[in-house]
């Protein structure tokens, strides 16, 4: 590419503020270009040419410096009053196009540092008239959006194909989760081991054990007496269980508690002053999956005054949200506090019962969001979690369930990276090609 000139954009462009009120316009033909991506409409139009729009106000306010969007916009267009438009004064020297091109990608180091203010942040048209650019000649702008556009084409493709085989694995992921629930993995294992299924090994057998344990705690005072969990009526049950299964509440598998944080303001700065212990909110169970639902990671830790208000739990609890990111499920890697947005489960057996029931989550999570009621920020209860409808496997095969999840899920991941990794390096191509052809070279 020739070496480009170095122009002033007020020298080469006409600098125009929109005077349509984006809250009072009225929707009519013509395309109303507004700060966010998607272009509203209105009844007069004030611009009849290629134009470049930039919003003049941050996207997010609140103080911050930033811009999610720079605008392409040709043919009659209304523009809101916080926005201007950018418009090529000769056809010959710039391209609406590349200019859009330009300033889009070096938006945060041309247009950004430039906004002012403290509350409410802005872009003055004056400050965007005296930014200079590199301009080379036209044709070599058009050579540069020719590139552009064939690469697009093939890159919008390659990214349609790759999110059909990442929705594509997240279905067959939610299949082997909903197969296991329901016995379908480990059917062979069963007719092989028909005595690990029966008599005592029958899955009543282990309910009969829990609920005596149960019992045990509440005499010695270490439990509280629960509340009676409703009975199962068989129009509620799904899908007939294999033999050895049976039907039970969840909540009638093991201990399952709230967590705790009593003191308001829950962000006092006196609970966590010096603190030592890590403190779990939903936000950290949600990012385990990235960790194999390790849960580790932690912003905040109590002192002794948040501890004393709220619970400290043991590693290995299977956390589970119930506001927010609701069903989202990891385990404790360490021992934590977590307010009580999040459910702790402590299994009353022995075996891998905790990983079965992060199973029947993950699988359910869908149904389980539709109890939560449509306020602005969805939540469900202890009572809803401990109410819903558990197959239960025998003791002897809740293992044999997960050592097969586990041997998939880990096969589904690899191919999932693989998937990602493509398309991470179709994205990288992309902006090889828009660095090289419209990234600014400093001016000697």
């Amino acid at each position: 590419m020739a070496e480009p000139r170095w122009l002033r954009i007020g020298d080469i462009c006409s600098v125009e503020k929109g005077v349509t009120g984006l809250a009072a316009a009225t929707p009519g033909e013509y395309p109303l270009v507004a700060t966010g991506a998607e272009r509203r409409s209105a009844q007069t139009y004030q611009f009849d040419t290629p134009a470049v729009c930039i919003p003049l106000v941050s996207s997010t306010g609140h103080g911050k410096k930033t811009l999610n969007y720079v605008h392409f916009q040709e043919g009659k267009f209304a523009l809101g009053t916080i926005l201007a438009a950018l418009i090529p004064k000769d056809k010959k020297i710039l391209d609406a196009r590349y200019l859009h091109t330009y300033l889009q990608m070096n938006k945060d180091r041309v247009l950004v540092p430039l906004m002012r203010g403290a509350a409410n942040v802005s872009l003055s048209v004056s400050a965007i008239s005296d930014i200079n650019i590199p301009v080379p000649p036209l044709t070599e702008q058009k050579k540069a959006l020719s590139k552009l556009d064939s690469m697009s084409g093939e890159h919008a493709e390659l990214l349609i194909e790759t999110d059909k085989q990442l929705e594509l694995l997240k279905q067959l992921r939610l299949q082997i989760l909903q197969d296991a629930i329901e016995g379908k993995l480990t059917a062979d294992w069963r007719k092989k081991n028909p005595a690990l299924i029966t008599g005592e090994n029958h899955a009543s057998k282990l309910l009969e054990k829990i609920k005596s344990e149960k019992s045990r705690l509440i005499q010695q005072g270490e439990l509280k007496n629960e509340k009676p969990l409703p009975p199962i009526t068989e129009a509620e049950k799904p899908f007939p269980l294999p033999e050895g299964w049976t039907w039970c509440r969840l909540g009638a598998l093991g201990l399952f508690g709230r967590g705790k944080s009593k003191h308001r303001p829950r962000n006092d700065s006196k609970l966590f002053n010096n603190g030592t212990y890590p403190f779990i909110q939903t936000g950290d169970v949600s990012s385990s999956k990235k960790t194999e639902f390790k849960i580790s990671g932690f912003d905040k830790q109590y002192n002794d005054f948040g501890l004393a208000q709220s619970k400290l739990w043991p590693k290995g609890t299977l956390c589970i949200t119930i506001a927010a990111n609701i069903a989202e499920t990891g385990f404790l890697d360490i021992d934590a506090c977590f307010p009580d947005s999040v459910v702790g489960f402590t299994s009353l057996s022995e075996g891998s019962t905790p990983w079965l029931v992060k199973y029947y989550l993950e699988a359910m999570q869908t149904e389980i969001i539709k109890f939560a009621p449509a306020t602005a920020q969805k939540n469900i209860n202890l009572d809803i979690i401990g109410a819903l409808l558990f197959p239960l496997p025998p003791l002897s095969e809740h293992r044999r369930i997960v050592d097969c999840v586990n041997k998939t899920m880990d096969i589904i991941r690899e191919l999932e990276a693989q998937v990602a990794e493509r398309k991470n390096q179709a994205e990288m191509l992309m902006q090889s090609v828009l660095r090289e052809a419209f990234e600014d070279k400093q001016a000697v």
